[in-house]
């Protein structure tokens, strides 16, 4: 098997040249770099090696309780030991204070070491950011520092059986007592529900204090804890998966557990968003690094495996052949394009300077870093033939991990219908106005801008349109493919590497699918 290597280089060189995380006064190049090279250090050598082992032996509920796989809490003590889970924390709760920037660079390299061990760690730095933003001043100093420190972890309770992505259906309820707060009700596919990891386990509950006929207006934000819950939080089944298999996915039953308001009443939508836009810019770059990981894989295995012979009559090896070729540059591509994208989402997010813009990346990026991470997967299986549908190369893991991406943290259908109607829509297309502007600030390659003159036609059939949902998937396909071209441009104009020239020449000429716009 491939041990896995952190892309720390390609990682800092989109950061900085790509995205331009320059531009942002709290951006350290030098710091960052030796945090990006520390951390992956330290996945190569302590989580990476758990992936498959993980893989392979699952969680598992025993007495109420989940039990994670060998090694996973040794890993996380060191993990925890060193300060990693507090790298966003404020420096006056114990944490780093790093930046965000600095956290997806953290970020990517756990998920390509173990995306299910980051499944379960990484919901910390928004559970952070939402209280900082909502909690009340002892909510603040109670919990973040102990999810710095790492005595516990959080999870982020929405979905209910028959309320998946309709929140407005969520029918777990929230009453007074006189004491505060309880909570009753179920919750369904909760990553780390519970684990053996962390002494505590934050959980931030959405539920209904208003009527069922508020809709989302009558949904609030509470806390709680497993220790101060007790048996008012039964776990009563862990998912079995097709992938992910050492990230427990939680079926969570509140019997009047015991619960803290985060924010205000009836505003509980507005503030679990904080944690969700958090989470779809960390599912995207986990797309990013299956994507990278599966690069990696097949192109150490099509070096040296001998295929066929050579026009001299030599021996070949797989990566003489064309098609092999070209399965590993659209692989590649799909990397450094899907990372590049995330990345300038990021320092827009962090710049505050165009949040419609962000608005309008976020869906996109959600959507194409995480069906390039499944595509890379599924390539890198096809290159190794029938090693890759075996256990051993870990490809099909990697492909079993990506497929989730594109379902959590809203279903990929549903990002793509909020680009050709919000996105749109909102501030009189604002967003997609940035959108279009960004594009020329990336390159001025002219297939490029030839292609955005395409996107501009569709942009006007779509705002027409008396159906736009129709044309939802066609346009934020076109969308992703023209934000991809344009970052895999920037970087051969921004790196004298012939490597990345020909990679832009490569993905520029793929074909175009989108059939409601080009006829």
């Amino acid at each position: 098997m491939t041990s896995f290597t952190a892309p720390v280089d390609d990682i800092l060189f989109s950061l900085e040249t790509i995205a331009g995380a320059n531009r942002i006064s709290v951006w350290d190049g030098d710091l960052a770099a030796e945090i990006a090279a520390h951390f992956g250090a330290f996945a190569e050598g302590a989580i990476a090696p758990l992936n498959a082992t993980g893989h392979s032996q699952g969680c598992k509920l025993e007495n109420g309780r989940v039990r994670m796989p060998d090694g996973f809490k040794d890993a996380f003590e060191q993990l925890t030991e060193m300060g990693w889970q507090g790298l966003t924390a404020p420096e006056n709760y114990g944490g780093m204070g790093q930046n965000a920037l600095v956290a997806a660079a953290v970020s990517e390299i756990f998920s390509g070491a173990n995306l299910s061990m980051q499944m379960v760690c990484n919901l910390v730095p928004g559970a952070i950011s939402t209280l900082r933003k909502f909690g009340n001043e002892a909510q603040q100093s109670e919990w973040i520092p102990k999810l710095a420190a790492g005595e516990a972890l959080s999870t982020m309770c929405l979905t209910e059986p028959g309320a998946g992505s309709d929140l407005s259906r969520i029918r777990t309820k929230a009453t007074r007592n006189e004491n505060g707060w309880i909570i009753d009700g179920e919750k369904i596919f909760i990553s780390g529900g519970d684990q053996d990891l962390s002494d505590d386990i934050l959980h931030l509950v959405l539920a209904r204090t208003g009527t069922k006929e508020d809709g989302v207006k009558g949904l609030s934000l509470f806390l709680t804890s497993k220790n101060m819950a007790g048996t008012a939080i039964t776990i009563t089944r862990i998912e079995e998966k097709m992938g992910l298999h050492a990230s427990p996915t939680c079926q969570m039953a509140f019997d009047g557990c015991p619960a803290e308001l985060i924010g205000e009443e009836g505003a509980g939508l507005a503030a679990m968003f904080v944690l969700m836009n958090h989470a779809r810019l960390d599912v995207s770059l986990q797309g990013v690094a299956l994507a990278g990981h599966a690069y990696r894989i097949a192109k150490a295995y099509a070096s040296e495996r001998k295929q066929g012979r050579r026009p001299d009559g030599s021996e070949a090896v797989l990566t003489d052949h064309a098609d092999v070729r070209r399965m590993l540059d659209e692989q590649r591509t799909l990397e450094i394009g899907a990372r590049g994208m995330a990345h300038v989402a990021l320092v827009e997010l962090l710049n505050g300077k165009r949040p419609e813009l962000v608005e309008f990346l976020t869906p996109l990026c959600k959507v194409f870093c995480t069906e390039a991470g499944i595509t890379s997967s599924n390539l890198g299986i096809q290159i190794l033939g029938g090693y890759g549908y075996l256990t051993e190369y870990g490809l099909a893991q990697t492909w079993a991990d990506a497929r989730i991406t594109a379902i959590y943290e809203g279903a990929n259908g549903i990002h793509e219908l909020a680009v050709a109607t919000r996105g749109l829509r909102l501030k009189g297309g604002a967003g997609a106005d940035a959108f279009d502007a960004l594009i020329e600030e990336l390159t001025d390659n002219a297939t490029v801008l030839e292609l955005r003159e395409l996107w501009r036609k569709a942009r006007a059939s779509v705002a027409q349109a008396e159906d736009p949902t129709i044309l939802a998937h066609d346009f934020a396909q076109l969308s992703c493919s023209l934000f991809h071209r344009a970052v895999c441009s920037r970087f051969a104009e921004s790196n004298s590497d012939l490597e990345y020239a020909r990679l832009r020449d490569f993905a520029l000429s793929r074909p175009l699918t989108f059939s409601s716009f080009l006829v």
